[in-house]
């Protein structure tokens, strides 16, 4: 890639103003689109947020350690205080506050509970009287929090996001091919406009040279006075299709330009591929490989997994049991190194429960509504994954055939072509009519059209078929990629 670039920048230095002329060929312009386009970048952008989304989901797999802290925390402010008669005053309250604590946190995925080790320490001091220093310490507590009946929301996630990042690798690697197939859209599009182009301008110089003999023809009597503006008028059809086939090349021409990023004062002459891969594909192996790597066979089950994973949420809401427990010990005392050294335990369990005795069936409805929406995801499944078996079947079979039909096309433009040139020379020495050239022009045209257009449905096989399987049928491998890599570039 890096040579016509190259090119580009000598060209662009020794022309000067003039617009630059780079030969490309196909496979350059697909590494070009894969680098450069718009299309790649957004492929990319998505990968790498599903990266870091699976990232995260593993970090909350592993211990975290927090720290907080309070330091300090100042009040100077009145207080209602009731005293022993039960009457109420208000008295100044004036205290200096600190806290700090150390935990940590292991999430649990076998129970979805969540498990905690933490050291603490309080300071108190206060203002006036006989106030001064008071310390309390929990040098270790463990704590348990375990949801007892509810959905086990870790365990979930442990088989809905490795599937869900696995589908996001596939579809990036899908993507890239994807881009090599709209490279192919653009790619031949001008080539076409070029041979249209083409094909104008070399009618165009015929016609008037056809139109010169006829003149040249007429004024010795050779041929008639209908003859003559019949040329007339192929000459002046022929000047139009070459202004049309100009406007459309431009056209054509921005829209690959701006695709691949070039810039716009690059005149690009499209290469015509003149081999194609080739490669016999049986539709089995191809469904095979499709199940095997494609987005679509994880996109199916995470759906899945998403869908049994709001049942079993509703379900767990209908009634909700939480146990806290926590066990370690604790000190206080006037004097730092005390509080440390006079322990005591300190145990704490709570089981909490919410039963609704009356809610109307709403949340048994969710439950429902939830078990509904699974019917409904599981019969969208199927109907998705028999459209994607017929598609994938219906492109095998197009591009088995296509082969053939390329080779057809090749044949019947060389064919063609030679017709039309001997045609044109049997003409002038008045062998054939104006109508038999007309149609042997006709002939080569639509051959030469058809045979680049052959060639434009192939590469658009070949590459949807390696969108769909994530498969090199060329050098059979799998098409992959350094994820790791290239997230964190």
């Amino acid at each position: 890639m890096t040579k016509y670039f190259i090119l580009i920048l000598t060209l662009t230095a020794t022309l000067g103003v003039h617009a630059a002329e780079m030969m490309l060929t196909l496979d350059e312009a697909i590494l070009t689109a894969r680098i450069h386009s718009v299309n790649a970048a957004v492929a990319l952008d998505e990968l790498r947020t599903a990266y870091w989304e699976w990232r995260t989901y593993r970090a909350d797999r592993l211990p975290e350690i927090d720290f907080t802290a309070t330091a300090p925390s100042y009040a100077n402010r009145y207080s209602s205080y009731m005293d022993g008669d039960g009457e109420y005053s208000f008295v100044r309250n004036r205290y200096l506050d600190a806290q700090a604590r150390v935990s940590v946190i292991q999430n649990i995925t076998l129970t979805g509970g969540q498990l905690s080790l933490s050291s603490s320490l309080d300071l108190l001091h206060q203002y006036g009287g006989d106030g001064g220093n008071r310390f309390m310490t929990i040098p270790v507590a463990l704590t348990l929090t375990q949801p007892i009946l509810g959905v086990n929301t870790m365990r979930w996630n442990s088989r809905i996001e490795p599937v869900k990042f696995a589908e996001a690798k596939a579809a990036f690697l899908s993507a890239t091919e994807d881009v090599a197939l709209a490279t192919v859209n653009y790619f031949f599009t001008l080539i076409m406009s070029r041979e249209n182009l083409s094909i104008a301008e070399q009618n165009l110089a015929n016609a008037e040279k056809l139109y010169a003999v006829a003149v040249e023809k007429r004024a010795m009597g050779q041929i008639s006075e209908n003859d003559l503006l019949q040329m007339e008028l192929n000459l002046l059809d022929a000047r139009s299709t070459q202004t049309d086939a100009v406007s459309t090349l431009r056209s054509d021409m921005f829209t690959l330009r701006s695709f691949l990023n070039i810039d716009s004062d690059v005149d690009i002459i499209p290469v015509v591929p003149e081999t194609v891969p080739q490669a016999s594909i049986d539709y089995s192996d191809a469904l095979d490989r499709a199940l095997a790597n494609n987005r679509f066979a994880r996109n199916i089950r995470r759906r899945q997994l998403e869908a049994d994973y709001e049942v079993a949420k509703a379900r767990g809401d209908l009634r909700q049991i939480n146990l806290f427990a926590q066990v370690g010990y604790t000190g206080t005392d006037t004097d730092f190194n005390d509080a440390y050294s006079r322990l005591r335990g300190n145990q704490l369990v709570e089981i909490g429960f919410s039963i609704p005795l009356v809610d109307w069936g709403k949340r048994r409805g969710k439950v429902k509504v939830a078990e509904s929406n699974r019917r409904v995801t599981e019969s969208r499944l199927r109907q998705e994954t028999m459209d994607f078996n017929q598609e994938l079947f219906v492109l095998v079979e197009r591009f088995g055939n296509q082969q053939q039909q390329l080779a057809i096309a090749r044949r019947s433009n060389e064919i063609a072509r030679k017709r039309y040139a001997t045609n044109v020379e049997t003409f002038m020495i008045g062998k054939i009519s104006t109508l038999d050239l007309n149609d042997s022009q006709s002939k080569k045209d639509t051959s030469r059209r058809q045979y680049v257009n052959e060639l434009y449905k192939y590469w658009n096989y070949w590459y949807q078929l390696r969108s769909l399987t994530l498969y090199d049928y060329e050098h059979h491998t799998d098409i992959n990629a350094d994820i790791d890599r290239i997230c964190r570039m």
